[in-house]
Order: structure tokens, then C-alpha cells, then sequence
């Protein structure tokens, strides 16, 4: 059997050895894999306050998820639906409220700090009406959930076919800033398909049981 020695052979040594000990720390992921991934968001949007405590439904916003390949992020007019009358917490407005009775006036319209990007994203002052001295220009969202151009991913296949958003999201509903739950890679897509047959109800990755008649796990069902 022949051994190599010398420079080459002490780099491969160093770069295995070095490879294992970043892999084997528990945070440590391989090249694409963003799992955790929680940037800052321009508004800081709460999830647990909208889906969790407030129980709106996911596809209320994400409405293209049941129809479309992708689930779109909210036109900011769908925030406005609610925040064109909801503009503070319910403790400013209460105390406005208050004050205006004692000093015998209306109560003034309070546009919240955190509300403001989204009213300064629509060029709207405070009165709620278009601000003609300001121009409208798109929130600068960060994605999150990126898969890579050849994944063929398609959100309305999956969520007619019943499954939960949390089964790929995570707990969303108690998250305050939403990050990557799921590793989304291949692997871990292939094993879901896997588990779950072509008919009858969805089983939550990860699992062990495979379905003996399960959903395509053919190339040309992600990549086409």
C-alpha cells in the first residue's frame, strides 16, 4: 500500500480533521443550508402577536400560497386593511382617549413607531390620507426561505394537499421574528415524500416509517 507524505499530504490530514470538528459543532451547517437564518426585518412584523394570539390565518396574508407556486410576501395595502383604523396599542389609544375627554376635544389619530415604515412605505401621513410630498416606494423585505433557482417548489400543491405551513415553517404562530426552521434541504425534502402516501392524511417530518406507495421522489417532481 502505498502512503503519501510531505506538504500535500499534512494539508488533507489538516483540512479532513478540520472539516470534522466544524461539522461536528452543533451549529455548524453545509454550504446552502441557512437553517436559523433570522435577519432583521424593515418592520418589525410579529408573527406570535398576528398568527398566535390574534389566530389570523396564514394564507390572510400569504393569499397566492393556495393557488400559486409561491406564496408571495403581503402587498403592503393587506396591512393596511386592518392598520388603516388599528394604528397604535390599545394602551396609547386608551390614554389618548382619556385625555381627550378631560380636556374636552376629539381624540388625535396616533400612528404607532412601529407602524410608521409602513406608512411611509405607502407615502400616507397620519390622517391616513396619500401624502402628496412623499413618494411611494416597496418595503425592502429579506427573504428568508430561499431555496435555489432549480428547486421547483410549488405552495399550492402542498397546501391543497393539506399540509400545515408549520410542517416546513416551524412555529411561526410563536415566533416573534420568523426564522428558518427547517433545514430545507434535498434530503430532507426527499425523506417527507417518502413518508407520506400518494392518498390519506399528512404525516409531519421528520419520520421514520416510510409509506409503501409514497409521493414522488422522481427528479423531475422537484427539478423540472
Amino acid at each position: 500500500m502505498l502512503m503519501r507524505s510531505g506538504p500535500i499530504a499534512l494539508g488533507g490530514a489538516v483540512l479532513v480533521l478540520g472539516g470534522a470538528a466544524v461539522l461536528g459543532e452543533a451549529n455548524a451547517h453545509l454550504p446552502g443550508n441557512q437553517q436559523g437564518y433570522q435577519p432583521d426585518q424593515p418592520i418589525r412584523y410579529s408573527h406570535r402577536m398576528h398568527a398566535g394570539e390574534m389566530q389570523m390565518d396564514c394564507r390572510y396574508c400569504h393569499f397566492a400560497a393556495e393557488t400559486g407556486r409561491h406564496a408571495g410576501v403581503p402587498p403592503a395595502q393587506v396591512c393596511m386593511n386592518c392598520h388603516g383604523q388599528v394604528t397604535a396599542g390599545a394602551d396609547v389609544l386608551l390614554a389618548e382617549r382619556k385625555a381627550a375627554l378631560d380636556e374636552k376635544r376629539d381624540p388625535r389619530r396616533i400612528v404607532s413607531d412601529r407602524l410608521r415604515p409602513l406608512y411611509d412605505a405607502l407615502a400616507i401621513g397620519d390622517d391616513g390620507k396619500p401624502d402628496s410630498s412623499r413618494t411611494p416606494r416597496p418595503i425592502a423585505w429579506v427573504r428568508i426561505h430561499d431555496l435555489p433557482d432549480f428547486v421547483a417548489f410549488d405552495h399550492s400543491v402542498h397546501v391543497t394537499r393539506g399540509v400545515a405551513c408549520q410542517a416546513c415553517h416551524g412555529p411561526v404562530e410563536a415566533m416573534e421574528q420568523v426564522r428558518q426552521e427547517a433545514p430545507l434541504t434535498m434530503g430532507w425534502c426527499v425523506e417527507c415524500h417518502r413518508a407520506n402516501g400518494r392518498e390519506g392524511g399528512v404525516a409531519i417530518p421528520p419520520v421514520a416509517a416510510r409509506a409503501p406507495d409514497h409521493v414522488s421522489v422522481d427528479c423531475a417532481a422537484c427539478h423540472y
